[in-house]
Formats: C-alpha cells, sequence, structure tokens
C-alpha cells in the first residue's frame, strides 16, 4: 500500500491551502511563491523548498502545528540596486498539509546550496502538537 497517492490520481484539484497561493486564482504574485517538491523515501515524508539566498540562522522559520508544515522566509535586497531584478524579496511563506501518518515530533530540516529540506517521520497513531524546527546548515 502505497503511503502517499499522486495528487492527480484521487482528487484532480489543488488543496484549498494550494489554491489560495496560486498566483491565477489566489492573492500572492507570482514573485513570492515558494517553489516545493514532495516525495516519501525510506519511512519519511520529504519536502524540499528552493529558498536561494538566505540565511537559514536568521531567515527561515518552520513550524509543525494540526497537520501542518509552515514554511517562512525573509529574502533582503542587498545595499545595491541591480538594473534589472527578477528575484521575489520580502516575506515567503508556504503552508503544507502533512499526511494522515505524520509523526510531528520526529522532524528534521537542513538547508544547503539554496534548498531547505524538511523530513517528517511517518507512523500511524495520534498526532503530536505542534512546535518549531530548528533549521541546521
Amino acid at each position: 500500500m502505497a503511503l502517499l497517492e499522486p495528487r492527480g490520481a484521487t482528487f484532480p484539484f489543488l488543496e484549498p491551502a494550494e489554491l489560495l497561493e496560486d498566483p491565477v486564482f489566489g492573492f500572492r504574485p507570482y514573485g513570492q511563491i515558494v517553489r516545493i517538491e514532495d516525495y516519501v523515501a525510506d519511512g519519511r515524508y520529504v519536502l524540499r523548498a528552493e529558498l536561494p539566498g538566505i540565511d537559514p540562522d536568521k531567515d527561515v522559520e518552520v513550524t509543525v502545528d494540526d497537520g501542518m508544515l509552515y514554511i517562512r522566509a525573509e529574502k533582503t535586497r542587498k545595499i545595491t540596486e541591480p538594473h534589472r531584478s527578477e528575484f521575489a524579496y520580502g516575506a515567503l511563506t508556504r503552508a503544507v498539509t502533512l499526511p494522515a501518518m505524520a509523526k510531528t515530533d520526529d522532524v528534521k530540516a537542513t538547508y544547503r546550496a539554496g534548498v531547505l529540506e524538511i523530513s517528517v517521520g511517518l507512523v500511524e497513531g495520534e498526532k503530536a502538537g505542534g512546535r518549531r524546527i530548528a533549521v541546521e546548515s
């Protein structure tokens, strides 16, 4: 039995949280989207988020609460103003619904080469309470 089914297989529409983040239907401009990918490997749910150019010790906050994983980051503009910039600056946020079998007291976050990787242990049982996760660099 697969732990996670492809989103298109059973429910062809975006999750409500994703719908609000979609630039076409939601309230977020194109530049402020945190792009992610997720998968299951070795009994863990893994989510990878593109966050280049940030300091993980100062500019990233990862929290879990009530079955949701929250990523908040702040990307500040450099002192010199570029001639042209398509980079996203300011507050970046993303909320992702965790799988029902996520063990929220077993969460690890690392940041390498502009990618934040968060892994959550998977077990069947009760859900744990929310807490903040330290990001290692």
